[in-house]
């Protein structure tokens, strides 16, 4: 009888420490499954946010960086678009009047005259150099446009990387014996976590 109530006590608690084990890895593997959808879900955050800045900024520039909480940076790409979009009107302005004034001194009529005291080699000079800094004004006026969108789209790709005080780089230089033991001098970088 003895013999039996042993049997019965080692196979119940045998029952009960499977049962246990059973429950801890169910648990395990429900926190293991939570802590997959967090990280889907955090990154499903930081790539939806980069793909909304980038469609903002693309949209009308400057809207990116002000989604990304940057607002000093709105006002430097609206300065630049605007100032190339000034001496890019003037250089069109100044094309178009030294090109009238070259078709004015070629053509026959008595009608039209050049109102410049410019030659007519003159002005084929003076019209090259205003088309082509109205070129260079549309090409970097695009530059700074194609710009403004990768800095939105990089500045929220950014904004989880960590800053904190926990990281450390420290630059020492080094001289020592190295191989064959001949002198040798250099840097030495250490990358600490705390």
């Amino acid at each position: 009888m003895k013999i039996l109530a042993s049997y019965l006590i080692l196979f119940f608690s045998c029952i009960g420490i499977v049962a246990q084990a059973q429950q801890t890895d169910s648990i395990q593997v429900a926190l293991k499954q939570d802590s997959i959808k967090n990280k889907r879900a955090v990154n499903k955050a930081i790539y939806s946010s980069a793909r909304k800045a980038t469609i903002m900024s693309a949209c009308f520039p400057g809207l990116g960086q002000i989604y990304n909480k940057k607002y000093w940076k709105a006002p430097v790409i609206y300065a630049a678009l605007g100032g190339l979009g000034y001496w890019g009107i003037t250089n069109q302005k100044k094309y178009k009047f030294y090109s009238d004034n070259l078709r004015a001194a070629n053509d026959d009529d008595a009608n039209t005259v050049n109102s410049t005291l410019y030659t007519s080699d003159q002005l084929v000079t003076q019209k090259k150099y205003y088309q082509k800094y109205r070129d260079m004004s549309i090409m970097l006026g695009a530059l700074v446009y194609l710009v403004n969108i990768i800095d939105a789209n990089v500045d929220a790709h950014l904004k989880t990387f960590d800053v904190s005080d926990d990281l450390s780089l420290q630059i020492d230089p080094y001289s020592g014996f190295g191989y064959n033991n001949k002198l040798q001098a250099g840097l030495s970088l250490k990358l600490k976590f705390k």
